[in-house]
């Protein structure tokens, strides 16, 4: 009998989907994360279905849309998270040593999750310098850059000997800048900063004008959701905050690629420790980011809570030789739910009805008939920034269109928005009061009504 695989989920915050050499990034150089897609594939259109941190991390465990498991926003929801139904307590069920090392950030308690015989994280989202973990329920603190830590950390646990398969959720705070969040979800920020040894990396490095990089004017004559939205970011407050980051400009881009830097360093740790201990094959890898971001598509920045492209595509990439060809790319339109599913069936279970993604096994056997269609996009407004006041929204996203309906600013669906992706990748022309898109905008708002249904299980 074929011995189980192993499992590596390795999760970036605030990961962009061109955020990584493979991706698309014209500068960064990331060759240890860049083979996992060239020794297995790369998933060209794969989504996350509430872009912010909390929420989608529960989906990404749960398997569930953001309606059902109830981590909507980033608040400290320490209880609810306690209770989710993580996929690592089906794993254990099935003869798996279960780990957690990194970031959890779903309530602000680094405490010790069910599901989990091995457990290192931290509070909320942890210091980039001499953080304090929790290892196992105890707090101990640590020197060093919190990067190089957890990548120690992981290969360690993948090299120790185990006599069960394994499934590790390794979650990086990077490129996250340090910042302290309160307990309503709001939060300051102190910057960016990579390892010393990278901060001189990319001096010179420069990301491309995009069409959509446009000033907030601009953007309102064909989004005029967002005035009051870009109205309110003009206040002192929100300028601070901007520019502590260097929000929208090209030495915040800079200083993420050189913070991906030790990440890619500990991509490298791992296939060594995995080669040197003869699991590579038998393991499948999957690399991904929690949520999109912006660098100044439509006027947006430091920012990924919203379905515009930038905001829910992932970097998402997956090694399995048992599975996947080497070089494969997939058009398919994947959800982070999925993982779960997928994870659960290699394992040899079944994923149980309350699981909304799919496995993606099928797709990995060229299987694409009755594949997804569309998905939904859901976004609560919360207070971590104060000019997203109002800001609700749900959208669907399907091979072609896209629809945002703007929840609770929207009278008669005067503010929603329809793009053509196929004639306007860019999102730049709202084309939802065109007489030609009307029946096209009647269809996907019958879609969307579906979808949130179906997404809160009724």
């Amino acid at each position: 009998m074929a011995r189980k695989p192993n499992f590596l989920v390795i999760l970036i915050d605030d990961l962009r989907f061109d955020e990584f050499g493979a991706g698309g990034h014209p500068y960064m150089k990331t060759p240890h994360i860049d083979r996992i897609a060239r020794e297995g594939a790369l998933f060209e259109r794969a989504f996350h279905t509430t872009p912010i941190c909390s929420p989608n991390r529960a989906s990404i465990l749960t398997g569930q849309y953001a309606s059902r498991h109830g981590i909507i926003d980033n608040v400290a929801r320490d209880a609810a998270s306690h209770r989710l139904p993580n996929y690592h307590l089906e794993l254990q069920r099935l003869g798996y040593e279960t780990a957690h090392i990194g970031k959890w950030h779903m309530g602000n308690d680094g405490k010790p999750r069910p599901g989990y015989d091995s457990w290192v994280s931290y509070d909320g989202h942890g210091r980039l310098f001499d953080p304090q973990l929790n290892e196992n329920g105890r707090y101990v603190q640590h020197t060093g850059y919190i990067t190089d830590i957890m990548n120690a950390m992981a290969a360690e646990f993948i090299e120790r000997k185990h006599e069960r398969p394994w499934s590790l959720f390794f979650a990086h705070k990077a490129v996250h800048p340090d910042a302290e969040q309160a307990a309503d979800g709001t939060f300051t920020m102190d910057g960016y900063r990579a390892a010393e040894r990278h901060k001189d990396l990319y001096r010179n490095g420069v990301f491309p004008k995009k069409p959509s990089m446009m000033s907030p004017a601009e953007v309102v004559r064909n989004k005029p959701a967002w005035a009051e939205a870009f109205e309110l970011k003009q206040s002192e407050k929100s300028q601070a905050l901007l520019n502590a980051i260097h929000s929208g400009k090209q030495e915040e881009i800079r200083l993420r690629a050189c913070m991906m830097a030790a990440v890619d360093e500990g991509v490298g740790m791992i296939f060594d420790a995995l080669e040197k201990t003869g699991q590579l094959d038998n393991t499948f890898i999957v690399f991904l980011g929690d949520n999109g971001y912006f660098f100044g598509e439509h006027g947006l920045g430091p920012e990924r809570r919203f379905a515009y492209e930038e905001g829910i595509r992932s970097p998402f990439i997956a090694r399995y030789p048992r599975k996947i060809k080497a070089g494969s790319r997939y058009r398919s339109l994947v959800i982070c739910q999925d993982i779960a599913p997928t994870l659960i069936q290699l394992a040899g279970g079944k994923p149980g009805s309350q699981v909304q993604g799919r496995s993606l096994l099928p797709l990995f056997a060229g299987k694409r008939a009755g594949w997804r269609k569309s998905f939904l996009v859901e976004y609560w407004a919360e207070n971590a920034m104060p000019w997203l006041v109002g800001m609700t929204y749900k959208a669907v996203r399907t091979d072609r269109y896209k629809y945002i309906r703007w929840v609770n600013r929207s009278r008669d669906g005067e503010l929603d928005e329809v793009y053509d992706l196929e004639k306007d990748p860019h999102e730049i022309s709202n084309v939802v009061r065109r007489p030609q898109y009307r029946a096209v905008r009647d269809k996907l708002r019958r879609e969307l009504r579906r979808l949130a249904v179906e997404a809160m299980g009724l």
